[in-house]
């Protein structure tokens, strides 16, 4: 706690129960220096959702993806293994890409330097004079990497919590549902005009919904609207309501959930189609929210008018929800506020999210 920026107080970061508890203050969404503050607090050392095996199936298949500011390469090898490193050459920078006409060997896209899939380095190209130089000083630095239920999770951290220990319970949850079964559809980037929090904050509670969202607050037995917590996760989830029984996520027997896992991920499962949003910082008035789209069927002809209204329809929710939560960074700013209260009935997702930030905070 001795490294907290003079904007953050103790009595900030000390944690009330629900009934008695204030919100996080609005500085923490709008002071320029949290962002930087997040990144070494919150994103350097938390587990992040960077994709789906079905994303790479093939050997030398890849995806680029950023944490914390650091450009991360993640590939499928030969032997159908998943890696990850630093999208960073150890030359002067440059960045990494499968070579083109190979699946096992790795290149920098400035000045030719090869590596295998090991993240060795294998080739310099005009380096005939240059004394003390040892390849294997030189590799790629590696990435923390590990596959649950199909999904790709990347920690920067050198040692890192356990990914079981974040995720511990979700499996048991969703069974039958086997996540590894989805395979990806599309993609689609929302560049939002608020802090990532607000973004967050707003997922996690249905308080929201009838007010801004009445189309859906008809589908859901809003009365049952439930929300558990777990150490690292939310759970949220509502039965339908009768008069929705016409809605496209009722096509199928089975439940809704919607995950958050700490710090910017969502998982958002029904039947026959998983849905994951990565809320990404870009500075304390901007985020990125990426949805991937997969399916268990995505190419099947009985699928395409299922997916076309699946995606219409959330692009319908996120707009709502992209409109008040501008309008909520502008109140955020505003001389005439600076922290609330919890509903203890409606709020307990968004509650325990900042409780996570504090406990985050402290760890500095």
């Amino acid at each position: 706690m001795d490294n907290l920026p003079d904007f953050i107080s103790r009595e900030d970061l000390h944690q009330e129960p629900i009934e008695r508890a204030q919100t996080i203050p609005s500085s923490w969404y709008t002071q320029p220096g949290m962002s930087e503050l997040e990144m070494k607090a919150i994103f350097s050392n938390e587990w992040q959702l960077a994709g789906h095996i079905s994303e790479i199936p093939e050997p030398g298949d890849s995806l680029c993806r950023n944490v914390a500011g650091n450009p991360i390469l993640i590939v499928t090898d030969n032997d159908g293994h998943t890696r990850a490193w630093f999208n960073v050459c150890k030359h002067r920078g440059g960045p990494i890409a499968v070579k083109k006409g190979t699946k096992s060997v790795l290149q920098c896209q400035y000045h030719g330097w090869t590596y295998l899939m090991d993240g060795s380095l294998r080739g310099v190209p005009q380096w005939d004079r240059v004394d003390l130089f040892d390849k294997k000083d030189f590799g790629l630095t590696p990435v923390q990497c590990q596959i649950w239920q199909g999904l790709i999770f990347i920690n920067i951290s050198d040692e890192p919590r356990p990914l079981s220990s974040v995720i511990e319970g979700i499996d048991k949850r969703i069974s039958p549902i086997n996540l590894e079964e989805f395979r990806f559809h599309s993609k689609v980037s929302y560049s939002i005009a608020c802090n990532w929090k607000v973004y967050i904050d707003n997922y996690l509670e249905g308080y929201h919904i009838p007010i801004v969202h009445p189309e859906l607050a008809k589908m859901l037995d809003y009365g049952n609207y439930v929300t558990e917590v777990e150490e690292f996760y939310s759970l949220q989830y509502s039965p339908f309501s009768d008069s929705g029984s016409d809605n496209i996520y009722k096509t199928e027997d089975g439940e809704a959930f919607y995950y958050f896992i700490y710090p910017n991920m969502m998982l958002n499962i029904l039947p026959g189609r998983l849905q994951t949003n990565v809320v990404i910082p870009v500075d304390q008035n901007q985020c990125i929210v990426e949805f991937y789209y997969y399916y268990k069927d995505p190419v099947s002809d009985k699928m395409q008018p299922i997916i076309k209204e699946d995606i219409a329809y959330s692009e319908k929710i996120q707009q709502e929800d992209i409109e008040i939560c501008e309008a909520v960074q502008r109140g955020l700013k505003s001389r005439a506020y600076d922290k609330g209260r919890f509903s203890v009935e409606r709020e307990l997702g968004v509650y325990h999210f900042q409780s996570l930030i504090k406990r985050s905070l402290m760890n500095l």
